[in-house]
C-alpha cells in the first residue's frame, strides 16, 4: 500500500455514501455528504474531500457531532435568515442554507443566510457554484478554530477562514473562486503530516514562532496568514460575518476538531446570493463576463507559464482529468479508508483493496 490507488468518482462516491449510513446518517443527508466530499476530491481540493471521513467519523462517534442536521430557523425576514444548524453535519446544513440564499435571490433580488452551531462544511465553492448555476452572484465564508494569529502576532486567534464567490458568465463555465485566508488551508499541513512529508517554508511556523518545514511541528504550532496584513484582514472580515454576525464561536472559542473531541465546535458559516438584473440586465452582464474571461486569457504569459488562466479552469481542468483517470487516494488515506470498512461493514471498491 505504497503507491497512489485511482477510484472511479462514482464508485468512491457510492462507497462514501454507504459508508456514512452504516455510521447513522439518514439517506438524503449521506448522499449529500458523499457528494460534497468527491467534487471537492474532483477538482483537485483533497484536503476538503473524502479525505476528511475518518475525523467525522471519529466526532460522531464521540457524540459531538449529530448524524441529522436538525435545522432551526431563528430570525428570518423577506431577504434574510439565520438558521441554527442542530449540530449536523456543515455540509447538509449549508447546502440547506445555500438553497434558501438562492429562493430569496430569486424571489426578492438577494438573499442572505446566517447559521450557527454547524461544522466543518467542506469546499465553499461547491456553495458558491449553486448560485452561479442558478443565474445569481454568490458569496459564502465560513469560520473555523484559531490557526493562525493576527498579523504580528504570536497567539493564534484566527481559522484559516476561507471564503468564495462565483458568477455566471455567457457562453462560458462560471467564474470562481475559492481560498483560505491563511498562506495555505490547514488540510495540506494534515496531510503532509499523515503521508510524513514536508511543507514548503512560509507555510507555517512553530509555536516558539519560528519557520519551520516539518508539518508534524507545524500541527503543533500555527498558519502564517497569505499576504501578511492583508489575509490576516480577511480573516477577520470572514470571522464578523460568519461568527460575529451569526451568534457563532469565534476562533478561539471554537473547540479542536482533531484534538479536542468532547466538545461540540459551533461553527459559523454565511451566504450571499443576489441576482445581477439589479444593475443590469442578465444578458448584458453575461455578454460582459464573456468577455472580460476571454480577455483575461488572451493575456500574454510570462516565461514559465503556459497560459493565463480565469478563476475555476484549473479546477475545471482537474476535474475532467480525474473523470478521466480516477480520483487519487494516497497510502495514508487508503490505510484509514481500509479501517473505516472495517469498523462499519461496508466492502472498499476494488481498486482500493
Amino acid at each position: 500500500m505504497t503507491e497512489h490507488a485511482r477510484v472511479p468518482p462514482d464508485r468512491l462516491e457510492a462507497w462514501a455514501l454507504e459508508l456514512l449510513k452504516a455510521a447513522g446518517l439518514p439517506e438524503d443527508e449521506a448522499a449529500e455528504v458523499a457528494r460534497h466530499l468527491v467534487f471537492a476530491d474532483l477538482r483537485g481540493i483533497d484536503t476538503h474531500g473524502t479525505s476528511r471521513l475518518k475525523i467525522y467519523l471519529t466526532r460522531l462517534e464521540a457524540g459531538v457531532m449529530a448524524p441529522t442536521a436538525r435545522i432551526q430557523v431563528l430570525r428570518e425576514t423577506p431577504v434574510s435568515a439565520l438558521l441554527d444548524g442542530g449540530n449536523g453535519f456543515g455540509h447538509v446544513i449549508s447546502r440547506r442554507a445555500t438553497d434558501l440564499a438562492i429562493e430569496k435571490a430569486r424571489a426578492q433580488g438577494v438573499g442572505l443566510v446566517g447559521v450557527r452551531n454547524s461544522n466543518h462544511n467542506g469546499c465553499m465553492a461547491y456553495y458558491t457554484l449553486l448560485m452561479a448555476e442558478a443565474g445569481l452572484i454568490g458569496f459564502a465564508c465560513t469560520n473555523s478554530v484559531a490557526n493562525m494569529p493576527p498579523w504580528g502576532g504570536r497567539q493564534m486567534f484566527f481559522g484559516t477562514n476561507p471564503m468564495s464567490m462565483a458568477a455566471p458568465a455567457g457562453e462560458n463555465p462560471p467564474f470562481v473562486y475559492d481560498m483560505a485566508t491563511s498562506q495555505v488551508a490547514r488540510g495540506k499541513i494534515i496531510n503532509a503530516a499523515r503521508e510524513g512529508r514536508p511543507i514548503p517554508e512560509g507555510w507555517a511556523m512553530t509555536r516558539e514562532g519560528l519557520p519551520t518545514t516539518d508539518a508534524q511541528e507545524a500541527m503543533k504550532g500555527f498558519l502564517l496568514p497569505m499576504a501578511g496584513p492583508k489575509g490576516s484582514a480577511l480573516a477577520y472580515a470572514v470571522e464578523i460575518l460568519a461568527g460575529v454576525l451569526t451568534g457563532a464561536l469565534i476562533g478561539p472559542e471554537l473547540p479542536r476538531m482533531y484534538e479536542q473531541l468532547d466538545q461540540p465546535q459551533q461553527v459559523g458559516h454565511f451566504f450571499m446570493a443576489f441576482r445581477p438584473d439589479l444593475f443590469r440586465p442578465q444578458e448584458e452582464f453575461a455578454r460582459r463576463m464573456d468577455e472580460t474571461m476571454a480577455g483575461v486569457r488572451a493575456v500574454e504569459p510570462v516565461p514559465g507559464v503556459d497560459r493565463v488562466l480565469v478563476p475555476g479552469d484549473l479546477e475545471r481542468m482537474q476535474e475532467a482529468e480525474r473523470r478521466r483517470s480516477g480520483i487519487p487516494v494516497p497510502p495514508g488515506v487508503r490505510k484509514e479508508f481500509h479501517e473505516l470498512s472495517e469498523r462499519y461493514g461496508v466492502p472498499l471498491p476494488a481498486e482500493l483493496r
